[in-house]
């Protein structure tokens, strides 16, 4: 299915399904349906499967205070509890979370090394909310800052660019990066929503001042509004950064059908918007390009997102499927706000 010499890699670990609460929107549902619609499609076997392994303690501190590590694990082992109102701790849930940051770190490695071209960590908890010296937003520990480092330290790596499209704006991962400009960072998110921040004037401090680009959005962009947000800013913003490795937080939250929000994405926006950032990761960094898993809490719309996203970085999206279509209402103009961001980046 995938000639490439360098195929599409993906990482998952049953270790994940530990870590969950009945009725919680965060649980071992979400990626039991991602798995069996993959076994069901063949995408499974048209992949490079990567082994997982825990992430070492030592590297999981280059980004969380030791203190707040100790913390998750001792709430584990002492029978769970929550780190705030939306965030549980459950026995395995540290394991989890260790395996979560560290088959992602193991995608990257593929990718770096040449092992594959591009690749997905098919894991949970997710990780963009999480803060150096808390957890929060469901999430535990943060995936994708964590494996920005061991890029950078492991690998030798000087710039990374990462994306965020979950609906809510990554938080952790901006506070974790502002004020470093080895590490860019584009979000698109509701605003306002969870967790309050990413305006647009919000773009790093010090030295980091320029590297984060926030896109805060109304409710209902929907496909067109995303792709013309990823075309008249993000490609710029990467070309300028010029990275030599591109993260992705994929969230599947912006779909119309989503519980928690409200942003109209259909799923072949979805398959759109992985294209698009194939293709930037292609004119960039020879198509170094690792995805993360994070929000979306419809079932349906989790795993055919996360279908249709494999399928692009596969070059194969022609095959994108979306069982649900696209919503029913108009869609607000956005063209203020792609304005006024350029402004702020200094952006032709």
């Amino acid at each position: 299915m995938n000639p490439n010499p360098n195929p599409t890699c993906f990482a998952y670990d049953a270790v994940e399904q530990l870590h969950t609460l009945p009725g919680h929107p965060e649980n071992r549902e979400r990626l039991q349906s991602v798995m069996a619609l993959l076994e069901d499609r063949g995408l499974l076997d048209a992949m490079q499967a990567v082994p997982v392994s825990s992430v070492p303690r030592s590297q999981l501190h280059w980004v969380h205070a030791p203190a707040y590590v100790d913390h998750v694990q001792a709430l584990d082992e002492a029978g769970g509890g929550h780190l705030d109102p939306d965030t549980y701790v459950v026995p395995g849930s540290y394991r989890a979370a260790l395996a979560s940051a560290g088959a992602l770190i193991a995608v990257v490695d593929a990718v770096i090394t040449g092992k594959a071209r591009n690749g997905m960590s098919l894991m949970r908890p997710p990780g963009h909310h999480a803060l150096p010296d808390r957890g929060m937003g469901f999430c535990l520990f943060a995936n994708v800052a964590l494996a920005a480092r061991v890029a950078q330290r492991v690998h030798g790596l000087e710039r990374i660019l990462i994306i965020d499209w979950d609906v809510h704006h990554g938080n952790g991962t901006e506070a974790i990066f502002y004020d470093d400009p080895t590490v860019a960072f584009f979000s698109t998110h509701q605003y306002p929503y969870y967790p309050g921040t990413g305006a647009a004037e919000d773009v790093g401090q010090g030295p980091g001042r320029g590297t984060t680009m926030n896109v805060p959005l109304p409710p209902g962009v929907g496909d067109h509004g995303y792709l013309r947000i990823f075309d008249e800013l993000l490609i710029p913003f990467a070309m300028r950064f010029q990275p030599e490795l591109i993260l992705v937080s994929a969230g599947y939250d912006a779909h119309w059908q989503d519980p928690l929000a409200s942003e109209g994405l259909s799923l072949l926006g979805f398959a759109q918007l992985a294209s698009r950032v194939r293709d930037v990761a292609e004119t960039c960094c020879a198509g170094k390009l690792a995805i993360a898993l994070e929000g979306g809490y419809n079932r349906t719309v989790l795993s055919y997102g996360v279908m249709n996203t494999l399928l692009a970085l596969m070059g194969e999206e022609a095959g994108a499927e979306d069982p649900i279509g696209p919503p029913a209402y108009a869609v607000p103009d956005i063209d203020d706000i792609i304005t006024r961001i350029k402004r702020i980046h200094h952006l032709a």
